[in-house]
């Protein structure tokens, strides 16, 4: 029965340093991540620091980068969607190799606030021209890399 008692204390402990260490960890990247002072669901946590998740943009932003006229790539995700994770390491390289910068909203994050922009699917890689939206992908096409391709050069002209 002691022994029984030391393993089970031994199982707890280790436990215990197992969420220590997650928490430390967790601290560590949330230090200056791209969200600021928000609480972060646990899955967005586990994006940061990826390069793949490197250009997150806020709402208000991306609203002020829109409205401003100027061409504006963005890019709809969820850090749940198992679609948005298969896309987002096809599309990223893709953007990066064309040239072109593609602002990522996190909707786990912001779905309230996406509502303007008519979301009810993705992931979405939608082009903004003039304030309007001028092409969207919504979903995961069955060649990624070809739609990605040819969504960039159709709408960017890269």
């Amino acid at each position: 029965m002691k022994k029984l008692l030391i393993i089970g204390g031994v199982i707890i402990a280790l436990f215990v340093l197992i969420v220590v260490l997650n928490n430390q960890s967790n601290k560590q990247k949330l230090k200056d991540n791209p969200y600021g002072n928000k609480e972060l669901q646990a899955s967005t946590i586990n994006l940061l620091g990826n390069e793949n998740y490197s250009n997150i943009v806020l709402p208000d932003a991306l609203m002020e980068k829109i409205k401003s006229g100027e061409p504006v790539t963005a890019y709809f995700f969820s850090p749940e969607c198992p679609f948005c994770m298969k896309m987002t390491p096809k599309l990223m390289p893709i953007a990066k190799e064309m040239g072109i910068h593609v602002y990522q909203y996190n909707l786990l994050e912001f779905k309230e606030e996406a509502a303007p922009y008519g979301i009810t699917g993705w992931p979405a890689l939608i082009q903004y021209e003039d304030g309007k939206e001028v092409g969207r992908i919504v979903g995961l096409p069955e060649e990624p890399e070809k739609a990605i391709e040819e969504f960039l050069k159709e709408y960017t002209g890269k």
